[in-house]
C-alpha cells in the first residue's frame, strides 16, 4: 500500500496556526468581527489540513483492504467455478460409470441366464444319458441273468445226466466202474462249486419233508411218515439260495402191527428190498429244468 507525504499538510497547518497567532498577537485590543473570523477559520483549516493525510491513508488503507477482501472474493468465486467444474465432471462421469455398470449388469444378467439355459440344458442332457446308460445297463443285466439262467440250466441239465450216469454206475454191480463215476462226478462237482453251484442230496432212509425235498411222481400225494429210497434228481443251490430241491422217491412205513415172522411167509433176501423198478438209470422228470428257482440267482 502507498504511503502518503503528511509534511505539506504539516507545513500548510503550521502557517495557517501562524496567521491565526499573528492577527491575535498584532492587535492588542479586542478583535473585529472580522479577524476573528480569520482567525477561526485559519484555526479550523490548520486542523483540517492535519487531519486530512489521516483521513486520506485510512480511505486508502480502506479501499486496499476492500479491494484485498473482494480479490479472495474473486479468487473464491473462481475456486468455487473451478469445484464446479470439478463437479460437472465427477457428474459426467459417473454418469459414464453408472451407463458402464447398466451394461456390465445387462451383460452380467445376460451371461447369468445363458449359464442356467446351458445348466439345464447340460442337467436334461445328463439325466438323457443316465436314463439312457441305465436302460443300457438294465439290458446288460438282463441279458447276464438270462445268460446265467440259460447257464444255470445247462449246468444243472449236465449234472443230472452226470449223477444218473453214477446212479447206473452204482447198479451195475461193477465196484471198479462205480467208483470211477464217483470220482468223476466229484471232481464235476468241485469244479462247479468254485462258482457257487452246489448240489444237495437226500439222505436215505431221510424222512421225507415237502419243504426240504420233492418227490418223483408229480401230482402224487406223499404217504404220512414215509420215507425216501432213493435221490432221483439231486437239489442245487446258487451261491447260497436254493435253485432246486431234491427230486426224490419215497416208500410206505411198515405197519407197526406186522409180525416180524409169519410161518409159512418166505424170507425176504436183500434183493427184495431193492425197488420194484430196477432200471439201469434213475428216471428223474424231464421238466426238471422248469423247477429251477432261476429268479433266486444272483
Amino acid at each position: 500500500m502507498p504511503r502518503i507525504a503528511k509534511w505539506p499538510f504539516f507545513v500548510g497547518d503550521l502557517l495557517l496556526l501562524l496567521v491565526a497567532y499573528w492577527v491575535v498577537h498584532r492587535q492588542p485590543v479586542q478583535l473585529d468581527a472580522w479577524q476573528a473570523t480569520l482567525v477561526v477559520v485559519s484555526v479550523a483549516l490548520g486542523a483540517w489540513i492535519g487531519a486530512t493525510p489521516f483521513i486520506m491513508e485510512y480511505r486508502a488503507a480502506l479501499r486496499f483492504t476492500e479491494a484485498d477482501r473482494l480479490t479472495s472474493a474473486v479468487t473464491q468465486i473462481e475456486k468455487l467455478e473451478a469445484v464446479a467444474d470439478m463437479i460437472k465432471i465427477a457428474t459426467g462421469q459417473w454418469q459414464t460409470v453408472q451407463e458402464h455398470c447398466e451394461e456390465a449388469v445387462s451383460a452380467a444378467r445376460a451371461v447369468s441366464e445363458s449359464m442356467v439355459a446351458e445348466a439345464k440344458n447340460f442337467a436334461e442332457f445328463l439325466q438323457k444319458a443316465n436314463d439312457a446308460e441305465k436302460a443300457h445297463l438294465r439290458l446288460e443285466v438282463d441279458k447276464a441273468r438270462r445268460a446265467e439262467s440259460e447257464w444255470l440250466q445247462i449246468l444243472v441239465r449236465l449234472f443230472d445226466h452226470i449223477y444218473a450216469l453214477y446212479m447206473a454206475g452204482a447198479r451195475s454191480g461193477q465196484p471198479a466202474l462205480s467208483q470211477q463215476l464217483a470220482n468223476f462226478q466229484s471232481a464235476c462237482r468241485e469244479i462247479v462249486r468254485r462258482v457257487g453251484l452246489v448240489p444237495v442230496e437226500a439222505t436215505e432212509d431221510e424222512p421225507f419233508d415237502e419243504k426240504k425235498h420233492e418227490l418223483a411222481e408229480s401230482g402224487v400225494p406223499p404217504p404220512s411218515g414215509a420215507r425216501i429210497v432213493e435221490t432221483v434228481a439231486t437239489g442245487y443251490t446258487f451261491q447260497g439260495q436254493a435253485l432246486r430241491r431234491p427230486i426224490v422217491r419215497v416208500k410206505s412205513p411198515a405197519p407197526e402191527n406186522a409180525a416180524p415172522g409169519i410161518e409159512g411167509a418166505p424170507a425176504e433176501s436183500p434183493d427184495t428190498m431193492a425197488p420194484a423198478d430196477p432200471t439201469p438209470a434213475p428216471d428223474f422228470p424231464e421238466d426238471s429244468d422248469s423247477q429251477l428257482e432261476l429268479g433266486t440267482g444272483s
